[in-house]
């Protein structure tokens, strides 16, 4: 059986909606992609994981975006991008990469049984030197009160879904008993395009 959905599941999900729709985004010059690419030993028409190798199928962000709940202040520039497959991406998801790639957490290229880790973290170290960001402080360039307004909008949107959640356990031990304590074999009703 499939696990039960949980709306308020999903908060790490909104909170990272929050944070990303407020970070700018730089576009990169061309000269910057390929100094890039050229750091982590690649080229446009030879592009791959950096973490384990496999097909790149996305970018991710070097240093997370959302650490604790909160922007850290990185942003979405070329030099904290670097081309990812999903399963790398997904398994690394706001953890410092270094930690990341030899943890055995699920997914991770150690786990995975990546041959060429040190060499990989080699270039992704020199990735970050040529990288050196620092985080900016995205609330200093808005007054307080929009600041502080879409934070307490976020606090609300948590607390709905939480209390959503509660609800759907009372309707769905309502429908459950009332499934359970029919003799009958469940049957669709029609569904009246409402």
């Amino acid at each position: 059986m499939p696990t039960p959905m949980k709306i308020s599941g999903r908060s790490s999900s909104i909170t990272a909606a929050f944070v990303t729709a407020i970070v700018p985004q730089v576009e990169p010059r061309e000269e910057e992609i390929r100094e890039a690419l050229n750091i982590l030993e690649m080229s446009p028409d030879r592009m791959e994981c950096v973490y384990c190798g496999d097909s790149y199928s996305e970018w991710d962000h070097l240093r997370p975006l959302v650490s604790g709940q909160k922007p850290t202040g990185f942003i979405t520039e070329i030099r904290n991008l670097v081309p990812s497959c999903g399963k790398c991406n997904q398994s690394k998801g706001n953890k410092n990469w270094k930690a990341w790639m030899t943890s055995d957490a699920r997914l991770s290229p150690k786990t995975r049984g990546v041959k060429d880790i040190e060499q990989r973290m080699g270039r992704l170290t020199k990735y970050e030197q040529w990288g050196d960001l620092v985080p900016i402080d995205l609330s200093a360039f808005v007054t307080k009160e929009d600041w502080d307004q879409y934070w307490k909008n976020w606090k609300t949107l948590l607390r709905a879904m939480n209390d959503t959640q509660k609800h759907a356990v009372i309707l769905k031990a309502t429908i459950q008993k009332k499934i359970t304590s029919s003799n009958k074999a469940i049957q669709p009703t029609a569904y009246s395009g409402g």
